[in-house]
């Protein structure tokens, strides 16, 4: 079905360049830490250090992706996500005679 083609091309479109983007920041974060430590070491404000700083944006790019991916989904997949299971519903209902 095209809808379906149409919910799956929506799906990867945010999904495959949001994975891509955190794993290069996980990478980067990973390989600053093994080759450069001087700059990682560099302290910001008292003991925090640039390591320290990174490690935590880690966690918050986490949640940040995890509350964009809730919006767009509640925006885009999930209204053409009902219809298609709505239509599913119908096929399923006009196939075996009844309502389930």
């Amino acid at each position: 079905m095209p809808e379906f083609t149409e919910l799956r091309r929506l799906y990867r479109g945010f999904v495959f360049p949001a994975t891509v983007a955190f794993l290069s920041w996980y990478l980067l974060y990973v390989v600053m830490s093994n080759w450069a430590t001087g700059f990682m070491d560099t302290k910001v404000v008292g003991n925090i250090n640039v390591a320290l700083v990174f490690g935590l944006l880690q966690f918050l790019t986490t949640f940040l992706l995890a509350w964009l991916y809730s919006r767009f989904s509640t925006a885009r997949l999930d209204p053409l996500a009902r219809q298609l299971n709505a239509e599913y519903d119908a096929t399923v209902a006009d196939s075996d005679g009844r309502r389930h």
